[in-house]
């Protein structure tokens, strides 16, 4: 009787630590700043997410070196579910191509919690160009004495790649310029100073739908559900194009098992929320949940493809 009354004290002791050790809020470190595209997610999950988890869940910008930042904060954080930290592709599987060295590392840092959303890339030109679509725009490359030029959002920017799987897949004469961000690439292009740019679906919606940019083709397995009669560059016979500029939460590594089982619940159960799912899809990003072990293979995967075609062109980091 003495013994069982023991064990039953010593559970509840435990049981009551545990409780204890719940943070009562958890913070979202975004790697960029706030106003932009993946700060705009973070902020549509945080209150819905918060219900699902039952305490405040913030955002917290923390821009900077592509990502590092964000990322030495929160694997500095208690590894106890709150903190988090939400990025893009580029910090995940891009930078540790681009840099000799970085201040962390994916797979002894991080625990995959869920994907959140994809971002497909978009073929863009300005209204002025004759071209109908991307096939289109490559034939129009091979007639000119000179290199097209097409801008990206950054040396080693998942816009940067698209333009060099689409050379190689075409032939396309392309000369790369590079640019601080999207916006002012975006200006660029509508101004003429570059022929061509691939951009995330939710930064160019409004252009397109002002008329100020022609879409040519989405690089991207099926068609866009914002963009429907936009063709995709398989359809043009265009192949190889394969970009997804994914956004995702990771915890510290040492989260334990049960903390990202209940994070990886509440966020799947957050994007399918009715207002949050629309809120979403409005803005041409597409929610996606995942499962970590899911989100840890797609993270793999695309570490290594894009290795490989950094590799291959000697791209690297300004």
């Amino acid at each position: 009787m003495v013994k069982r009354y023991l064990l039953a004290a010593a559970l509840a002791v435990t049981l009551t630590a545990a409780a204890h050790a719940q943070p009562k809020t958890t913070r979202i470190v975004v790697s960029f700043t706030s106003g932009g595209p993946v700060d705009s997610v973070a902020r549509t999950l945080s209150e819905q997410l918060g219900k699902e988890l039952g305490r405040t869940v913030i955002v917290d910008n923390k821009p900077g070196a592509n990502g590092a930042i964000g990322a030495v904060d929160v694997l500095k954080s208690a590894p106890d579910g709150g903190t988090l930290w939400f990025t893009s592709v580029g910090a995940a599987a891009i930078n540790a191509s681009l840099y000799e060295k970085l201040p962390y590392d994916m797979q002894r840092d991080f625990a995959p919690v869920s994907l959140v959303v994809n971002n497909v890339e978009l073929l863009v030109t300005q209204q002025s160009n004759p071209v109908r679509d991307a096939a289109e725009f490559v034939a129009a490359t091979k007639k000119k004495p000179e290199p097209t030029p097409m801008g990206s959002s950054g040396t080693g920017s998942i816009p940067h790649l698209a333009i060099e799987q689409l050379a190689d897949s075409t032939g396309a004469k392309l000369l790369h310029v590079p640019y601080k961000g999207a916006a002012p690439a975006i200006t660029d292009l509508m101004g003429g100073q570059i022929s061509g740019f691939f951009g995330d679906v939710p930064g160019l919606l409004g252009h397109l739908q002002g008329g100020r940019l022609k879409a040519l083709g989405v690089a991207s397995s099926k068609r866009h559900p914002s963009l429907p009669d936009v063709k995709t560059l398989e359809e043009q016979g265009i192949r190889g194009v394969d970009t997804n500029n994914w956004y995702a939460l990771f915890a510290p590594a040492k989260t334990p098992p049960e903390v990202i089982a209940v994070l990886n619940k509440a966020v799947r159960n957050t994007l399918a929320n009715p207002a949050v799912r629309e809120k979403l899809l409005k803005t041409g990003t597409e929610p996606a949940g995942s499962t970590p072990l899911e989100l840890a293979t797609i993270q793999k995967r695309d570490t290594e493809k894009w290795a490989k075609l950094i590799r291959a062109k000697n791209i690297k980091a300004e």
